[in-house]
């Protein structure tokens, strides 16, 4: 009785250890200071899909690697969701697990995203996509709602990197992935950092990034590393395309895969296509860049 209480304890502290969740800021988010509704979170929607919505309070989850495996790199998550909800298992939690297998310390971020009424983010997302009534407050909602998400993923990035220490990880060892909505986060991390901010490596999966959130790449700007599917339901592909031609332009380090059928939101869905295998060219490329080990 007592060694199986022991074992309990023990996977029961393991997965405490693995869902340690930490505030980004020490109050309110600066720019939504009068945001005070309750973060929620449903998998009742077409997908069946867990997703998290109403986040005023932005927050990075902590999964660390193993000691016996930690190769002082982190990386951090950013989920997608057209900056209505987060698609946090899918683009989110999986993806942090993978990273676990590597070696790599990875925290996952719940950025700010716009309020919701409806308890169906993605329904919600449908509509505000589609020709409608619901489509002019939605693009609405996304355009004052982006600016304070990606100012989250820099502040997640001068967390990380202020707390490496503490996280046994190196401070010029953390970057930042993120997909659609998230991939916006993490792009645009790679433009107007400081020395604090400055991710070592990124990675835009199927990201939203027009040239209007764009700027001047910096002499020292990151590698980056892009993945799509050319059928992508929005369209994003392009955005893609552009920020490889940019970078490849100015002489930075960069890399795109971009499959031939996969849609838009793959993520870690598994669906018997090439583009399954964007996560594994993730980690090659995270071998290239000296950021992880070759797999002994």
């Amino acid at each position: 009785m007592k060694k199986l209480l022991f074992v309990f304890l023990l996977i029961s502290g393991c997965a405490e250890a693995q869902q340690k969740e930490i505030r980004l800021y020490d109050g309110p988010a600066p720019g939504s200071e009068n945001w005070n509704w309750a973060e929620k979170q449903s998998d009742k929607n077409m997908m069946h899909q867990m997703m998290v919505y109403n986040v005023a309070n932005p927050t990075l989850t902590v999964f660390p690697a193993d000691r016996s495996i930690a190769n002082g790199t982190a990386v951090i998550i950013c989920p997608g969701g057209a900056f209505h909800f987060l698609t946090i298992d899918n683009e989110g939690t999986l993806v942090a697990k993978w990273l676990n297998k590597r070696g790599i310390t990875a925290f996952v971020l719940k950025y700010r995203v716009a309020h919701l009424e409806t308890d169906d983010p993605l329904g919600d997302m449908m509509a505000g996509l589609s020709p409608g009534k619901r489509k002019d407050s939605y693009e609405a909602e996304m355009k004052a709602t982006i600016p304070l998400s990606i100012a989250d993923g820099k502040a997640a990035i001068a967390y990380v990197r202020k707390h490496s220490s503490e996280f046994g990880i190196s401070p010029d060892h953390i970057g930042i992935i993120g997909f659609s909505a998230g991939g916006t986060v993490a792009a645009s991390s790679a433009y107007a950092y400081n020395s604090d901010n400055k991710p070592n490596f990124v990675a835009p999966i199927y990201a939203y990034m027009p040239a209007s959130l764009q700027s001047d790449i910096l002499q020292d700007a990151p590698p980056m590393f892009l993945a799509a599917a050319s059928d992508d339901q929005l369209g994003l592909a392009a955005n893609s395309t552009d920020l490889y031609s940019k970078w490849l332009a100015s002489k930075h380090s960069v890399e795109l895969h971009l499959y031939a059928k996969g849609g838009h939101g793959f993520g870690m869905n598994v669906q018997h296509l090439p583009v399954d295998g964007w996560i594994d060219r993730y980690g090659d490329w995270l071998v290239f860049i000296g950021m992880i080990k070759p797999k002994s």
